[in-house]
Order: structure tokens, then C-alpha cells, then sequence
């Protein structure tokens, strides 16, 4: 029993500090590139790219916030029990899943746009996407029915915040999205290759076209690592402690913000 306590009060210990600096990073960044968002996004008229760009920039900071006020308010004692447990573990699945379904559509977007607004491939995508989220669901509601069992012993100690325990298929909670990401990738990939191509082929110069498929190749293959490393954290393979999702929600949150932001400044 003393090493399970051990080892659980040391999985409870570096998430209260590993949330910090992906709050830390997400505000730095926010003042590191304010300028350029008052400059390039503000000035714009309400469309869907502007209301997209708004809602990842400032409910990324708010979850960021949520984050780290959740994570210290349920270290203090008599705060957290089963039921608060069993809640809050799907709750912070959800509002993670929204930051990252909301750049998923802003993919999807882009992917759209750059096959020249084909059907066949949004139909494909938009199909894909709500089979991702439907999975995510049902895993979530696996897992959340199971939750209860898998934190009874462990809810009675006495640990800085809810046990930090992965098991069943909980592992599977991001593979949907991680898939559904490589096809995006996948689909930036093979379009960044044709340009490439056919630009040597007719030695003409890097173009517009050209830097906004390279900017989708690098956000598209980092918010695909992301999930990758996300899974092997949970299984364990990195053997790595889990500390949060806070880290994730700052990447997430900044690649996407300044992948908007460039491509704002590209068509100024």
C-alpha cells in the first residue's frame, strides 16, 4: 500500500507543476504576437476565418486557464471524491476535444480550399471527421463508466487531486482524432509534393500558393506529433509522467493561432 501511495502521490505531483508552463507559454505568445493580430485580424470584416481564429485564440487561453485553476483547486484537501472525479475526468477530455475539433474544421477548411473546393474530398473529410468525434464519444463514455472502479482504492488517499491512473482503453481516447489528423496530413502532403514538382519542372519561383502549403505541411505534421505523443504518453511507452494536457492545449493552441496569423499577413 506505501508504494502505490508513493507512486500515486508522485503522478499527482508533476502535473501541478507541468501545468504551469503551458499557461506561461500561451500568454507569452498571446503579447509576442498581439501586434500582429491587431495589425493583420482585427481590421478584417466578421466572416467564418476571423469567428475561427477568435474562438482558438482566446478559448485556448481560457482552457489554459481552466487548466491550471483545476488542477491546483483539486490538490487542496476535501475537495475532490469519486463522483467529482469520475466528472471532471470527462470534462477535461471534452473542452480539450472542442479546442481540438475546432482546428480539425479549420483543417478541413484549408484541405477544402486547396483542392479547389472539391466535394468528393470535403464530403470525404467532413465524413471522416464525424466518424473521429463519434468514436471519441463512445470510448469517452466507456471509459467514464468504468472510471468509478478504477479510482476506489485509490480516492482514499490522501493525494494532491484526483488519482492519475490510465487503464482500460483509455489509450484509445485520441487514436480517432490522431487518424483522422494523418489523413489531413496526408492530403496536405500529396499537394505540397505536386507543387513542388511541377514548380521544378517548370523552374518557376516559390509563389503564395506554394508558402501556404508549406505553412500547412509543418502546422498539419506538429498537431499530428502532438497527438501521436499524447497517445504514447497515456500507454506508457515514453515512460515519461503523465504531467496534464496543458502542455498539448499551448501547442495546439499557438501553432494554430500562428498558422491563422501568417496566412493573414500573407494576403495583406
Amino acid at each position: 500500500q506505501a508504494a502505490k501511495f508513493i507512486a500515486l502521490f508522485k503522478g499527482n505531483i508533476v502535473p501541478l507543476h507541468g501545468c504551469l508552463p503551458g499557461l506561461t507559454w500561451v500568454l507569452y505568445d498571446y503579447f509576442e504576437t498581439l501586434e500582429d493580430e491587431i495589425r493583420y485580424v482585427w481590421p478584417q470584416k466578421w466572416n467564418v476565418g476571423k469567428v475561427l481564429y477568435m474562438w482558438i485564440r482566446y478559448y485556448g487561453i481560457a482552457l489554459l486557464v481552466f487548466d491550471v485553476t483545476q488542477i491546483h483547486l483539486f490538490s487542496r484537501p476535501g475537495i475532490t471524491n469519486d463522483t467529482v472525479c469520475v466528472a471532471m475526468d470527462s470534462i477535461i477530455r471534452v473542452v480539450g476535444a472542442i479546442l481540438l475539433w475546432t482546428i480539425e474544421i479549420i483543417m478541413q477548411l484549408r484541405i477544402y480550399a486547396l483542392y479547389k473546393r472539391s466535394h468528393k474530398v470535403g464530403l470525404f473529410n467532413l465524413t471522416l471527421f464525424l466518424a473521429s468525434i463519434g468514436a471519441f464519444l463512445w470510448i469517452l463514455i466507456h471509459n467514464a463508466l468504468r472510471r468509478r472502479a478504477v479510482i476506489s482504492e485509490a480516492i482514499h488517499f490522501p493525494l494532491p487531486g484526483c488519482p492519475s491512473i490510465h487503464s482500460g482503453i483509455e489509450w484509445l481516447q485520441w487514436v480517432p482524432a490522431t487518424i483522422f489528423e494523418g489523413v489531413l496530413f496526408c492530403w496536405a502532403l500529396y499537394k505540397t509534393l505536386e507543387s513542388t514538382v511541377g514548380r521544378w519542372q517548370s523552374g518557376s519561383s516559390i509563389s503564395l500558393y506554394t508558402l501556404i502549403l508549406r505553412d500547412n505541411l509543418l502546422y498539419f505534421f506538429g498537431i499530428t506529433c502532438l497527438l501521436i505523443f499524447n497517445n504514447l504518453m497515456v500507454v506508457g511507452v515514453t515512460k515519461i509522467p503523465w504531467f496534464s494536457y496543458s502542455p498539448f492545449h499551448a501547442a495546439m493552441e499557438i501553432m494554430t493561432s500562428r498558422m491563422l496569423i501568417n496566412l493573414y499577413k500573407a494576403a495583406a
